[in-house]
């Protein structure tokens, strides 16, 4: 078999959309799968929209998804004396010619000389395609001399780098019988093609920014790990087969096929991509974990998880691993006072403290025992199951919400908190206590 080239040419104009990303993932992990080669090239003929920065965005993508090239970048704003000599052999061989005056009097536009015949190809996810080429009539391929247009460009580059599989959005297939009357024109060989899936949202329209973010730094950004959203992305109109679902990249390339992509859009599925990601996530060593989630506390919070070293590594542990999918999510906890009370001693909030119909002294014959309870268990028990085989005793006695209600009210402040086996664990005896003894201390506000 020739050695497998693949190619990933977007355009320098802005953010790379998620979409674009898929293509690229597709074609390297086809042609690691081969122990090919893959080829970056810019597509920068646009000259007021392409910019470096631009460039730049997208290999930093690249780079933090582990998506390597092994050629390039190339840019087509470089090459331009290839494209002329191209343009030039073809008005040579009569199968190009020079036409109408180009928009803004800048020289003659230069036209291909269409054989108007049947343009057949078999697309490695669309099956049998076959187009009357009649209906292009005489394209125009360059604006001048000068100034190629995007189907010319992009042959000449398929041509020159020695592409043998073009794979790409399935809204580049209106594309193909051009560039392939070019590439025989040219006396190029015809490379595979394969035009993937359309990605949707859940309204099954083209995912846009209405669905949420839609570049590869908005996710990232977002707190999603690169490796999860490799590991989603490859399942955006592939599958390999069975129930599995997590994949490295490294796994990917081992069993990735053009024959299980599928011809229909593929729907973006927040949910689906929150799951892998947090598989991810749990799946990170400490260090690695609190690294990530310190890029997204504000600077008051990562003062008080510095300063407070074992309170907040048991918090990221116990509350904070559990709930969050993305790692942004721990602003919203921040935001919503979710983890103030493990940090700062909340006042007590007399109005919330009683459950139901308890009165008073119910209410503070229940704290007074809890508090008892909790100042007699040891060192070695104090952990979750400890506390609550220790707390469950006045369960029978009162009840399950008369006991738990105004422990977790009197800890956190708060009606909706972790559990109160959790939030004792957390603060420790000593705070525990503490925070009973202030709820005490004047029994008549109860």
């Amino acid at each position: 078999m020739t050695k497998v080239i693949t190619r990933f040419p977007p355009s320098p104009t802005g953010e790379i959309h998620i979409g674009n990303m898929r293509t690229m993932l597709f074609n390297y992990l086809y042609a690691k799968y081969f122990n090919g080669e893959i080829f970056l090239r810019f597509e920068d003929t646009d000259k007021e929209r392409s910019k470096k920065e631009y460039e730049s965005i997208v290999i930093d993508g690249l780079h933090a998804l582990g998506l390597n090239f092994d050629h390039g970048p190339f840019r087509q704003s470089e090459r331009g004396a290839i494209y002329k000599e191209k343009l030039l052999e073809l008005i040579k061989l009569g199968r190009a010619y020079e036409a109408e005056d180009s928009l803004g009097g800048s020289g003659k536009a230069i036209r291909f000389k269409n054989p108007n015949k049947i343009i057949t190809f078999d697309d490695k996810v669309r099956g049998h395609v076959s187009i009357d080429s009649s209906i292009f009539g005489d394209f125009v391929i360059a604006r001048n001399i000068d100034n190629p247009i995007y189907h010319f460009a992009v042959v000449v580059d398929d041509m020159d780098m020695g592409v043998t599989h073009i794979i790409r959005g399935e809204d580049h297939i209106t594309s193909t019988p051009r560039q392939i009357l070019l590439l025989e024109a040219l006396g190029g060989n015809i490379p595979v093609y394969a035009h993937l899936p359309l990605i949707v949202g859940e309204d099954k329209k083209k995912l846009s920014k209405r669905h949420g973010a839609t570049s590869v730094s908005g996710f990232l950004k977002q707190g999603y790990l690169p490796s999860a959203l490799v590991n989603y992305l490859a399942f955006l109109g592939w599958n390999p087969g069975g129930e599995r679902e997590i994949y490295s990249l490294k796994e990917l390339t081992e069993i990735f096929g053009l024959d299980r992509v599928g011809k229909n859009p593929a729907k973006f599925d927040y949910n689906k991509l929150n799951n892998i990601n947090y598989h991810y996530m749990i799946n990170l060593s400490e260090d690695e974990y609190r690294t990530n989630l310190f890029m997204f506390l504000n600077e008051e919070y990562s003062k008080l998880f510095n300063a407070n070293f074992t309170i907040s590594n048991t918090v990221i542990q116990n509350v904070i691993k559990p709930r969050i999918k993305k790692f942004s999510e721990v602003s919203d906890m921040i935001t919503n006072g979710e983890l103030d009370y493990f940090f700062k001693k909340p006042p007590v909030n007399y109005d919330l403290i009683r459950f139901k119909t308890d009165s008073i002294e119910k209410t503070k014959s229940i704290l007074e025992k809890l508090k008892v309870l909790i100042g007699n268990i040891s060192s070695n028990d104090w952990n979750t199951d400890g506390l609550k085989n220790n707390i469950s005793t006045l369960f029978t006695e009162y009840g399950v919400g008369n006991v738990l209600h105004p422990l977790r009210v009197v800890l956190s402040g708060k009606k909706e908190s972790p559990d109160p086996f959790t939030l004792s664990y957390i603060l420790g005896k000593k705070e525990t206590l503490e925070r009973i003894d202030s709820c005490l201390a004047k029994p008549n506000n109860l």
